[in-house]
């Protein structure tokens, strides 16, 4: 497999979008990622992964705590501004406000404001692991932007159906299949 079909088949699996910032010396810095996952509910745990060519990888070792923003659909300017393929002269309209000791996102669908846990090497990327100290809900209608296939895309909320609800699972057995 080379690296085109990897993405490809990566691509098939539809993430949200996030901003991660961290504030050093006074400076808010921020990137978009969709590499962003829920790791541990005890303790509470997120992932998220960095390139390491990425500037923001730079700061990993100062950074001590983030706030990870999801997006909502109108803010694909957001997106791609923070990924660094911005090419507008002036940047979109945005805003990093406190939230005790963290700066979050102004309009984010939601905020989860961590401090490090751990970094660790994940191949050309840094493993990311920070701990969840309090969340931030934006206000209704809750529509993410999500990506897909390369693309910026919306979720139709018309059709849906309950999903089971995994933390009440913790003492089934995990579903084996055997080919024959």
């Amino acid at each position: 497999m080379n690296a085109k079909e990897f993405r490809e088949a990566l691509g098939l699996f539809a993430t949200g979008v996030a901003v991660i910032a961290t504030e050093i010396e006074g400076h808010v810095h921020a990137m978009t990622a969709n590499a962003v996952s829920s790791l541990s509910l005890d303790p509470m745990l997120v992932l998220f992964c960095p390139a390491k060519k990425a500037r923001f990888s730079h700061l990993l070792p100062a950074a001590t705590h983030y706030s990870i923003n999801f997006l909502r659909d109108e803010q694909q300017a957001l997106s791609t501004y923070f990924a660094g393929g911005w090419k507008d002269p002036s940047p979109p309209s945005f805003r990093f406000v406190a939230s005790g000791q963290f700066r979050r996102l102004e309009g984010a669908l939601s905020s989860l404001l961590c401090l490090k846990h751990q970094v660790l090497d994940g191949g050309d990327h840094w493993l990311v692991t920070a701990r969840v100290e309090a969340a931030h809900r934006g206000i209704k209608p809750y529509r993410p932007l999500v990506f897909f296939q390369g693309q910026y895309r919306a979720i139709d909320k018309s059709a849906g159906a309950p999903a089971p609800d995994l933390v009440a699972t913790s003492d089934e057995p995990a579903q084996m299949y055997y080919h024959d």
